[in-house]
């Protein structure tokens, strides 16, 4: 980058810092703060580990207009009517950014979903009675046994944060595996000392992500998020001699992870095979958000599926 480009790229820091001002730098200089979502109303929520959403204050439209502008500009791209989403890393840290414009709401929102720099433990999730010290117990023995591990629940649940926390605890489990880490935004954390993370995009899908790991001698896959035919391929990675991996899927509860699973795979152009995802999969783990905050419903294992009754799922604590 040359000096005017420097230059250009100082004004640019600087006008996104302006906006956002001190209601959104100061929870993403937080180390506390998941997310940090504007509503189309002008209301500012704020996502604290271990404490929810809480509103902190309003943006006016126009200035949530010129914070959504703003980075475009800095990524050299533009959000119109015709073009009204914007979806890519905020350029001051890299946390998630997804924004929308009118046609598609009132007013111009977004929600930024920070790069994790504090990892909630699961030794914290038991403090905080998120999970129970037997569910605790249950997911790290299914690490230490190389189990298959997907992470499961609704938009908003805290998946990711949870995974980070089981990837903690496969760290500090088997701290010589080689972990792959594949996603389409950076947001999980891997303490492990050998770790590659890979990224999708426009050109690179996450299937194409997951051939190439195959050849980058992995001990463990891990996938940020399945949700789309890349299903089919992480399976298959997982079923073949790459046992001990962690992914996430939206589902509300153990079975309907797995039969969303199956729904994914037939995005790839073949049937679901429930025989395939009963064999890969070997533990659900279930979060929820309720009304007194964020829990672990189950720690399910898998045993089979039969046509006649379809997924075999066993709490396992």
């Amino acid at each position: 980058m040359n000096k005017t480009d420097q230059e250009s790229r100082a004004r640019q820091t600087e006008a996104l810092r302006r906006a956002m001002g001190p209601e959104i730098l100061a929870p993403l200089d937080d180390p506390q703060v998941v997310e940090v979502m504007l509503n189309p109303d002008g209301t500012l929520w704020v996502d604290r580990l271990g404490a929810g959403m809480v509103c902190t204050g309003r943006i006016d439209a126009v200035r949530a207009l010129t914070i959504v502008n703003t980075v475009a500009a800095m990524l050299d791209t533009v959000v119109t009517p015709e073009r009204p989403i914007l979806e890519c890393e905020l350029p001051l840290d890299g946390s998630r950014f997804e924004a929308l414009i009118p046609p598609l709401v009132e007013r111009s929102s977004f929600a930024m979903r920070k790069k994790a720099t504090l990892v909630f433990t699961l030794k914290d999730y038991v403090a905080k009675a998120i999970m129970t010290a037997a569910q605790r117990t249950a997911i790290e023995s299914a690490a230490a046994a190389r189990q298959n591990i997907l992470v499961c629940g609704g938009t908003g649940t805290g998946k990711t944060t949870l995974a980070n926390a089981i990837l903690d605890a496969v760290a500090r489990i088997d701290r010589e595996h080689r972990i792959v880490v594949i996603e389409d935004t950076r947001e999980l954390q891997v303490n492990a000392e050998n770790v590659v993370f890979l990224r999708t995009s426009d050109n690179t899908d996450m299937t194409r992500l997951l051939r190439a790991t195959m050849r980058l001698r992995p001990d463990r896959i891990v996938v940020g998020e399945v949700r789309d035919g890349s299903a089919l391929a992480l399976l298959k990675a997982w079923n073949t001699g790459h046992p001990g991996g962690v992914g996430t899927v939206h589902a509300n509860d153990a079975s309907a992870a797995l039969i969303r699973v199956g729904q994914l795979i037939q995005e790839a152009g073949v049937p679901p095979n429930p025989e395939l995802i009963a064999e890969a999969v070997n533990v659900v783990v279930s979060i929820k958000r309720t009304p007194e905050g964020r829990r672990v419903e189950e720690v399910a294992a898998v045993r089979g599926w039969s046509a006649s009754g379809g997924f075999q799922v066993e709490r396992a604590a």
